[in-house]
């Protein structure tokens, strides 16, 4: 009977342990969280690149020769669509892109706001380099923006606004010096 007392009291208090280090973890504001995110270069043991040559770079590293040359033997937009759910769930996935990284901003920064496009966008990136095409960015970013715009045009079609509010915001005084 003692030793069954023992055991309980030994649970409750390893219970008690688990429950006030999850308190003090998320006493962190989820803002505060994504902010830490946005400035780690690696997450869960994975560099996060800065930027799309990053990106390219990382590939090129992670990539092998023969998957390299079978990604540039299809199309641009058979790439984008075939390797999709494979190298692009790990790009999602390993680059943290749902969840917030700083190579997540600095698409957002671009333009691309879904992290489905942005793997899109750099499957497009990536193929055009191994079959050294120009990567033409700014362009690409640029069809990319519109089809967004697109879409939320299409799904506010025949919306009904609920309710509209407008703010009359006064400018900033300027001191005269």
């Amino acid at each position: 009977m003692n030793k069954l007392a023992s055991i309980f009291f030994l649970a409750l208090c390893f219970a008690n342990i688990l429950q006030a280090q999850n308190d003090s973890t998320n006493q962190r504001s989820e803002t505060e969280k994504y902010a830490w995110r946005l400035r780690q270069e690696v997450l869960y043991g994975s560099y996060i690149p800065k930027d799309v040559n990053e990106v390219i770079l990382e590939l090129n590293k992670k990539i092998d020769p023969q998957s390299k040359a079978k990604f540039a033997n299809v199309t641009e937009d058979e790439a984008a669509s075939k390797f999709f759910f494979s190298l692009g769930r790990w790009m999602t996935h390993n680059w943290s892109l749902y969840e917030g990284s700083r190579l997540s901003k600095y698409m957002k920064d671009m333009g691309i706001h879904h992290p489905d496009d942005m793997v899109r966008f750099f499957i497009i990136v990536y193929h055009r380099s191994l079959t050294k095409k120009p990567l033409e960015v700014k362009a690409l970013v640029a069809k990319f923006v519109e089809k967004e715009e697109e879409e939320k045009k299409k799904r506010m079609e025949g919306s009904t606004i609920l309710h509209q509010e407008k703010k009359k915001v006064e400018k900033p005084k300027q001191d005269k010096n």
